[in-house]
Order: structure tokens, then C-alpha cells, then sequence
């Protein structure tokens, strides 16, 4: 479709997705308030931290980690699974089960083993099983409204959690550069908003670019949580394949990967993601990647975040592909809010696969 016919945008999309992404610098202001108003125990002692969560909540804590990387006190582990690692364990460690909707079974389970082996607890949720767990154990719950997609109340799971680590003292105070975020956010979007036509839109012009294609993401440093966003979104608003690499990782054994098959390479189109806090290494690596691939027939682009601070560069990034994989389910013509082949999934699952 032509992603200059507005007006269509409402029929493909009776949810109205785009309203949940244009609203993400006011969620992240929303979520900081209610970080900072929420009842919190005055904990000390904590010597690392670990979030479990899956899916819109665990991107999230993978933003919060890079972020929080070179200025906390203390390490931060993201954790996608059932159960906990051997060593989280003791009052030392704080553990966050950081669920959308409450009902997530393998946070429940992540949470249910934090409290048999003692460690320090708190709740993440809009509500359900999760939250009457915290209630009945007597955890600490930071509470948020939201009825739309756990993926796009990204701006929650990551503003709650960082006013979290702000209280605790393992992180300075971020006050300053979450405000400055949340107006270069602002800027950005006088570019990327659905009534900017497609030449004047740079995340229009993206989103064409990549139908029909295999798209890969790579990102390096603050921006690597970004390209697995990227890819989530393009998966879950889009409806279409695409995975996440890293930089340098990509550098010792992706890059040899390009001659076969030679069909399907054609066809791939691979997006770097850079930022101005990039590390230099890291920026000529993503600079002779993308020049390495584009000679061997390969499509590429970049797209650079915006912004004076690493806050804003990992904010500004991921909006930009927010809304990037919007305009691609706009010219896909499918639902964006809609994930039926993960519902499916759940329900078979509840059924123990039969």
C-alpha cells in the first residue's frame, strides 16, 4: 500500500497500535513517577541484581542493562527461563520478576525459586498471578496500567526498573538525562510520524525498503538490546522474519557466512544501528561489515540515534524502529496489535501440547 494513504492505516490497524508508539516519550515519564512514588524497602547489602522476564519485559531489563553497564555498582543479569542459575541465591541478591500481564509462567517459576532460596524480591506487573504471589509473599509490587501489548509498554518495563536501581543506590541519579530523552524523543518524532509523508520519513522510506527482504539487525554495545527490539517488532507488528546479531561478535564468524546460499543472500538486507557513544573500535567494525556485505551483493543501510546522551541514543534508536516496523505491517497489510500464532502457542501449551 502507499504508506502516504493515512486514512488506511485505521482499517489495517482498529487497535490503533501507532497511538501506543507515538505516546512512548509520555510513558517513560509516567513510568519514572510511579518508580519514584511506589512503596520500596530501604534495602542495603545488595551485591547483584537479576530481572526475570520474557518478551516485551525482558527487552525492557536488556535496556536497563546496557544503560546501567558503565555507571552501576553492581551487575545485572537478565534471565529468560524457568527456575534461576546456582548462584542466585541470599539477601546479596535482588531478584525482579518484571511480567506484563502476571501471568507468565516462566517468571512465576523464576520468582517461586527466588523466595524458597531467600533472596531479596520485588514485582514488576499490571497485575494477575504474579501479583497476588507478591501479595500473599509479602513482596513489594511497582503496579502500571496498561492494556495494550506487553511490547509496547516498553517504555514501563524499563523507566520502572531504572527508578528501582536510582532508589537503591546502584545507579546515580538519572533524572536529568531521562528528561532529555524524552525531548529528544520529541524531535525525533517530527520526522517519523505517520502524517510525514514517505519523503520526508526516513522510517517510511525503511519500511519499503525491506519488503520481500530477510532482514538482519546489528547493533554493538548500548545498541545491542536495540537490535533484538528491532527484530521483536519486525517479528511481532510485521509479521515477518528477521533475527539480531552483535557487533564484534559478528566479525569472528557471521562475516564468513556470506557466500551461500547465494539465493537466499541476495535477498537479505542488513541494517547497523550506531550511536555517537559507540565505542571507535566498534564503529569501524560496523562501518567495514556493512562494506564487506555490500561487496558481496548484499543490501544494507544505517540508521544513527540521535541525541546528546547514551540515554537518548538507546531511546531514539528504538523508536525510530518502532515505527519502522509499523510502516511495514502497513504495506504487509496485517493487524499490528494482533500475534494469533503466539496465542495459539499459549493455549497448546496450557494443554500440555496435545
Amino acid at each position: 500500500m502507499n504508506l502516504d494513504d493515512f486514512a488506511r492505516f485505521n482499517e489495517i490497524d482498529p487497535q490503533d497500535m501507532l497511538s501506543q508508539i507515538d505516546e512512548l516519550p509520555d510513558q517513560l515519564l509516567t513510568a519514572w513517577q510511579i518508580g519514584l512514588d511506589s512503596s520500596l524497602p530501604s534495602w542495603s547489602g545488595i551485591s547483584n541484581v537479576l530481572i526475570a522476564g520474557m518478551g516485551g519485559s525482558a527487552i525492557g531489563a536488556d535496556l536497563l542493562a546496557a544503560y546501567a553497564s558503565p555507571i552501576g555498582s553492581v551487575p545485572i543479569f537478565v534471565h529468560r527461563d524457568y527456575d534461576l542459575p546456582a548462584w542466585v541465591k541470599g539477601s546479596q541478591t535482588l531478584v525482579i520478576a518484571s511480567s506484563h500481564s502476571g501471568d507468565t509462567e516462566e517468571t512465576l517459576s523464576a520468582l517461586e525459586t527466588a523466595l524458597k532460596r531467600k533472596c531479596r524480591c520485588l514485582v514488576i506487573s499490571t497485575g494477575g498471578k504474579i501479583a497476588q504471589s507478591a501479595k500473599s509473599s509479602g513482596i513489594p509490587v511497582l503496579r502500571f496500567e496498561h492494556e495494550g501489548q506487553p511490547r509496547a509498554a516498553v517504555g514501563y518495563s524499563f523507566a520502572l526498573l531504572l527508578a528501582v536501581l536510582f532508589r537503591l543506590n546502584l545507579i546515580p541519579n538519572p533524572s536529568r538525562e531521562l528528561i532529555e530523552t524524552v525531548a529528544a524523543l520529541r524531535e525525533e518524532q517530527t520526522q517519523l510520524l505517520a502524517d510525514i509523508s514517505i519523503a520526508n520519513n526516513p522510517a517510511k522510506r525503511i519500511a519499503g525498503q525491506l519488503v520481500g527482504r530477510w532482514v538482519t539487525v546489528m547493533g554493538s554495545g548500548l545498541l545491542a538490546p536495540v537490535a533484538r527490539r528491532w527484530k521483536g517488532q519486525i517479528s511481532e507488528i510485521a509479521k515477518a522474519w528477521a533475527q539480531f546479531e552483535f557487533l564484534p561478535e559478528v566479525n569472528h564468524n557471521t562475516l564468513a557466512g556470506i557466500q551461500n546460499p547465494e539465493d537466499l543472500l541476495s535477498r537479505i538486507t542488513v541494517l547497523f544501528l550506531r550511536a555517537p557513544s559507540d565505542h571507535p573500535r566498534n564503529r569501524l567494525r560496523s562501518d567495514l561489515t556493512r562494506k564487506t556485505f555490500m561487496l558481496e551483493g548484499l543490501g544494507t543501510d544505517f540508521i544513527d540515534a540521535q541525541g546528546e546522551t547514551r540515554m537518548a541514543h538507546l531511546w531514539t534508536c528504538l523508536h525510530f524502529g518502532d515505527y519502522m516496523a509499523y510502516y511495514l505491517a502497513m504495506v504487509y497489510e496485517v493487524n499490528p496489535t494482533l500475534v494469533t500464532a503466539i496465542e495459539n502457542f499459549k493455549t497448546e501449551m496450557a494443554a500440555g501440547g496435545e
